[in-house]
């Protein structure tokens, strides 16, 4: 299993940042897209903001592939729907490349128990 955390920041307007949420809220989840994210070969992903910045862990199969997700999330008319939708709400970090949403981050610490 491999394990990606990546950044973003939203619009900082208190509704917009209500209504980004109200979207990611479990029973509002688009079907088509959630199987898209599981069929990419992401296993577990969790979403946490502060202030506008969010903050997601992806928990993936070993053999993830964030181009090959891409290129899926290309193919399906129902995810870029949801991407098109999200992208009103969504600010690109400063430091990210053109037309990147969310940025990788680099682990720089890692505490592990004996």
């Amino acid at each position: 299993m491999k394990k990606f955390c990546l950044a973003l920041d939203l619009k900082n307007d208190p509704e917009l940042i209500h209504q980004y949420e109200t979207y990611h809220q479990s029973e509002n989840a688009w079907p088509e897209v959630t199987q898209s994210i599981l069929d990419s070969g992401i296993q577990n992903m969790e979403i946490y903001r502060t202030g506008n910045r969010l903050f997601m862990i992806m928990e993936t199969d070993d053999d993830f592939d964030f181009g090959r997700k891409q290129q899926m999330d290309q193919c399906n008319a129902k995810v870029m729907e949801w991407e098109a939708l999200m992208s009103g709400f969504q600010l690109p970090l400063s430091w990210s490349a053109t037309n990147e949403k969310w940025v990788q981050m680099s682990r720089i610490y890692q505490l592990t128990s004996v």
